[in-house]
Order: structure tokens, then sequence, then C-alpha cells
């Protein structure tokens, strides 16, 4: 019986074709962090851009026979943030009569839900961001844009984009 076990015992001290447990698992690591090193760097250009797409938009114009227009969203592929929309009232010459009141932010504290402005945004949601169904109001009559020849612009400040562009209708006289 001790030699079989003195036997046994030269077979397994004699074969050397086997990896101890302790190695094998560095080398598997190894391996893991190697493949893992090369995914990474396979799509690190990917990681780099961290700016969103640019905003797009539809708009639908109604002229109201009181002088005013509603430009509301009835697309919007993002929800933007107001300190960043930009509007613009562009007569046909590109001037305006109240340059103040043709260019401003949505967030501006005499556009933003204010009542009685030459151009005011109206956030329905009332979440401070801008979304599908909100809307501007744009006093026609006061700014003389009331003639079907002027444009109304959304550009956003984050992605330096144009979002939507429409032409203001013709309102009715009264």
């Amino acid at each position: 019986m001790q030699s079989s076990r003195r036997r046994h015992r030269r077979e397994l001290s004699g074969d050397y074709g086997a990896v101890s447990p302790v190695i094998a698992t560095v080398l598997l690591l190894a391996i893991t962090v190697m493949l893992t090193s090369m995914v990474f760097i396979m799509f690190q250009g990917t990681f780099d851009n961290v700016e969103k797409s640019p905003p797009h938009a539809s708009l639908a114009t109604r002229a109201l026979d009181n002088g005013y227009h509603v430009v509301r969203f009835t697309h919007l592929d993002q929800h933007l943030d107001p300190d960043y929309l930009q509007f613009q009232v562009i007569s046909p010459n590109g001037t305006c009569p109240y340059p103040n009141a043709c260019d401003g932010m949505a967030s501006d504290a005499d556009v933003y839900g204010k009542i009685g402005s030459n151009v005011t945004f109206f956030d329905r949601d009332a979440g401070f961001t801008v979304s599908e169904g909100d809307y501007f109001v744009i006093d026609s009559r006061g700014l003389g844009s009331d003639t079907g020849e002027w444009k109304f612009r959304l550009f956003y400040g984050l992605t330096n984009s144009e979002v939507a562009e429409v032409m203001l209708p013709m309102i009715p006289e009264s």
C-alpha cells in the first residue's frame, strides 16, 4: 500500500504540464484587462462627443383678428432650456421699429409669461422647459408685423443652431 502511494506521489510531482490555479487566475485577469482596454480605445472617440444634436421643431402659426399672432410648437424632438432659446421677429428689410422687442430670449423677464409684451412666451406645463404645446404670442399690430411678410425665427444657443423659422401670415383688417 505504501509503494502505491509513493508511485502516485511521483506521478503527481512529475507532471509539469499543468498550471497552478494562482497563475491561471492572474493570466485570466490580465487577458480581461487587455481586452477591456482595447475595446475602450476603439470606442474612445464616441465618448468624447458630449454635445447634443441640434433641436428641430415644427411650428404652427395663427393670425388672430385682434392683431396678434400665436406661434405654437406642434413638434419638438427634445425639451429645450428657455435660457438659451432666442426668438427673432424679422421684417422683410431686416429692421425693426422697436429693436428690443424684435429679439430676445424666451426666459427674459418681460417675455416669459408676461402678458402685454410685444412678444410673450407661454410655458403650458410651467416646468421652465420648452416643449410641444408651448407657444409665443406676438403683438403684430404693435410691431408692424401684420402685413404677412415678416418671419419668426427660433435659435438655440447651446447647439448654435436654428430650431425653426416660419412666416407670419397677414392679419385681416378688423
